[in-house]
């Protein structure tokens, strides 16, 4: 999912967006007169409501025929099909875009938020003891069954002299007694009773485990408030930090979680306190540089000046040389296979051309025999896949095609052991048997329920597929690993995890050997990113903990300034990350030990290269697709120069030179 950039031709290179723009204000002029009208009057929406919304092209003041469409740009708040059928499931303000060629119009319809039906409060501490606060856990949910996030609650104590509460639920507690808490959202309130005990804690002990003292390390402190006897007493701990950086200039940054978790950015000197109202207890201790960085040294490049290039893979041939493909974006249908077992000498070999304009993903079968290839935009718009021998990377042959369900375009395919993992337009994908390859068939799907699902990727590992669903997250889905009973033929979703953003465009695994952990590493894409009409990406990478499948937990980011994610590898051995970050090119990240915070501003970037070729398609300009670790050599695809190949140095080798062409 690339915005267009730019067009090459003969003697110049054209800005697409450029392109565009006249064409679009020609298209403008020549329909000056035409205008759409939005026919509906009421365009305020109750959840649940399910009504058409009209729309007509009026041209010179009459009335003409023109099938307008309609497109929300939140489909998880109201959904609109091809006949202008409005669905609202969410509410909040909905920006709609109505369009006939030549014209368009934008604008709002309103869902209206329902009234509040309660307030829930809930694990109230059995003990409640004076000068100890709490923190009162609440939910907002109205008369659609909603929780409400976007309302504020006010708060209000009985007895002040008992105890004071805040606008954000925290009890602050002064002395012994019975106090009711009043929780109010207009009309409604929910009223508690707190019962404040004499605090029996004499003091606090304060311990910590950690296997190391440098940046992105992770302490666990745990606290335990005891009394004049040394019993336990079971009250809320507050955990907090400061510190001084070694580096004057900045702070001594890091992240504090309140079940005792710390992680620090910063070299320096570090105090963590524990809190529990008037008993307190601290550590201080030192922290480290991490110290990671290792040289890359650029090994060779396969040069693709004609056209961008896409997606890559790279793999060991049936003859043991070893071998890559690469697709192209927004040209011409053609697939390009190298010879790449000397990465120095990275040679083409062979091509196909196809009956599309992109071919965005390849994959390679685990024997190297079969490639597949995706198709969008076809000049039929059957628009599906091609099933290539490869069992001479030199003489590729097509052995059959598939477009079964698929004529809304592939943008992304996988292979695993047998099978074909395929997206069908932009909304689930289908499970292809192929076996035989001369006679592929679908066995199954996979698809959300969910108002205005869509999906950008799958990734398929160890019987698990994990599939990146924008809005709705990351889906874990058995098929063949039997952690749920599912199988190709019988895909069965087990576990997920949705960000706020919404914006979830791959996902890959990843099992920590240092610390047992099972993480997902899920990647944004964000276009455009900047304002003026730059098409900068943005985005990053979150880590989200899977250990616990019922409750996966985002612990940790990696993030590129100006720069956005795209796709990435995991090397489980070394427990190192090859990211590519588009104009922010190729990052190298150490992701050993247990993670958690901000992994960029601990120092755990190994390092990045940025590609760029005065000779490329577009000269000197990184724009970094994806990343693929083979036999100790790192290669990537960049869509402005083709294919690369790095060695990321061991730490103790400082003979490495950076060479770039």
């Amino acid at each position: 999912m690339i915005p267009l950039r730019l067009i090459k031709n003969t003697t110049r290179r054209i800005s697409a967006v450029a392109l565009i723009a006249i064409a679009v204000s020609l298209s403008f002029e020549a329909f000056a007169q035409k205008k759409i009208i939005i026919e509906t009057t009421d365009l305020d929406f109750n959840v649940g409501d399910k009504r058409k919304i009209s729309a007509y092209v009026e041209e010179d003041g009459k009335r003409i025929e023109a099938n307008v469409r309609l497109y929300s740009r939140d489909k998880k708040k109201l959904y609109i099909d091809s006949e202008g059928m409005a669905e609202a499931f969410l509410p909040g303000e909905v920006n709609i875009l109505a369009f006939v060629p030549g014209v368009r119009h934008a604008f709002n319809v309103n869902v209206n938020f329902p009234a509040i039906a309660e307030i829930r409060i809930s694990d109230i501490p059995e003990n409640v003891y004076a000068g100890s606060p709490i923190k009162l856990q609440y939910k907002i949910i109205d008369e659609a069954g909603l929780d409400r996030n976007d309302v504020q609650v006010s708060f209000n104590s009985s007895d002040e002299e008992i105890a004071v509460v805040d606008d954000f639920g925290n009890v602050y507690t002064q002395a012994k007694g019975n106090v009711k808490v009043t929780a109010r959202v207009d009309n409604i309130e929910n009223v508690i009773n707190i019962n404040v005990q004499t605090n029996p804690i004499e003091k606090l002990q304060l311990d910590v485990e950690s296997d190391g003292n440098r940046t992105g390390d992770v302490f666990r402190f745990s606290a335990n408030a005891v009394d004049k006897n040394g019993n336990s007493v079971d009250v809320p701990i507050r955990y907090s930090f400061d510190g001084k950086a070694d580096d004057v200039s900045t702070s001594a940054s890091g992240l504090i979680r309140q079940d005792g978790r710390f992680v620090a950015d910063k070299a320096g000197i570090y105090s963590v306190t524990a809190s529990a109202g008037v008993a307190t207890a601290q550590k201080t201790f030192r922290i480290s540089e991490r110290d990671v960085y290792r040289k890359i040294e650029t090994v060779g490049q396969g040069l693709v000046t004609e056209k961008f290039t896409s997606d890559l893979w790279i793999w060991e041939g049936q003859d043991g040389r070893d071998y890559g493909v690469t697709g192209t974006w927004n040209a011409d249908g053609t697939a390009y296979f190298w010879d790449v077992t000397d990465p120095s000498n990275i040679s083409r070999i062979d091509s196909i051309q196809v009956d599309a304009r992109t071919v965005n993903d390849v994959k390679v079968s685990e024997d190297g025999n079969i490639t597949v290839i995706s198709r969008e935009g076809a000049s039929n718009r059957k628009n599906g896949l091609v099933i290539l021998d490869t069992s001479n990377p030199r003489d590729v042959k097509i052995i059959s095609t598939f477009d079964e369900n698929l004529t809304g375009g592939v943008h992304n395919v996988f292979i695993d052991k047998g099978y074909i993992y395929a997206l069908s337009a932009g909304q689930k994908y289908y499970i292809i048997d192929i076996k035989d390859p001369k006679n592929p068939k679908a066995v199954s799907k996979f698809e959300l329920e969910t108002p205005g699902h869509s999906i950008h990727d799958v990734w398929v590992q160890d019987g698990i597929a994990y599939s990146s669903n924008w809005s709705d997250g990351v889906q874990l889905v058995d098929v063949g690993n039997g952690i749920a009973g599912g199988s190709p033929e019988n895909p069965v979703q087990f576990a997920s995890y949705t960000y706020p953003s919404g914006d979830n465009h791959a996902a890959f695994p990843f099992k920590s050997k240092s610390t047992g952990k099972f993480y997902v590493i899920a990647g944004d894409e964000v276009f455009p990113y900047a304002e003026n009409g730059s098409y900068l990406a943005g985005g990053y990478l979150h880590m989200i903990d899977f250990t616990d499948l019922d409750n996966p937990e985002e612990v940790a980011r990696f993030e590129v300034p100006f720069a956005g994610s795209h796709n990435y590898w995991v090397d489980e051995e070394s427990e190192t990350l090859y990211a590519t970050f588009y104009n922010g090119g190729v990052r190298v990240i150490d992701i050993s030990g247990e993670l958690m915070g901000d992994l960029l501003a601990q120092g755990r970037q190994i390092n990045f290269f940025l590609p760029g070729d005065p000779d490329g398609f577009i000269p000197n300009m990184p724009q970094t697709w994806g990343a693929q670790l083979h036999k100790g050599h790192l290669f990537y695809s960049d869509m402005h120069s083709g294919l690369w190949a790095s060695k990321v140095a061991p730490k103790e080798t400082e003979t490495v030179k950076i060479q770039s062409k």
